[in-house]
């Protein structure tokens, strides 16, 4: 008795390079939240990041919140 084996290829998804993101620089544009001192997710709306730091504020009410404008180069403390 001779058993065919099957067999299986496997297709790679198509690798796309992206571009890194330092995030112990302050960006140019934008708004950035700032939890605990460090910089993370970074939006085009001050709205946008406002309703991010209001979900993660009551997810985590211990954490420091800021959410920084990149064209003022300030940053304002999400209370």
């Amino acid at each position: 008795m001779v058993v065919a084996k099957k067999t299986i290829t496997r297709v790679e998804p198509e690798y796309v390079p992206l571009q890194a993101v330092r995030a112990d620089l302050a960006p140019s544009s934008g708004f950035t939240l700032v939890v605990d001192g460090l910089f993370k997710t970074r939006f085009e709306e001050e709205v946008d990041a406002k309703i991010a730091a209001a979900e993660l504020s009551t997810k985590f009410p211990k954490l420091q919140i800021e959410i920084f404008d990149g064209t003022k180069k300030s940053r304002e403390k999400y209370s």
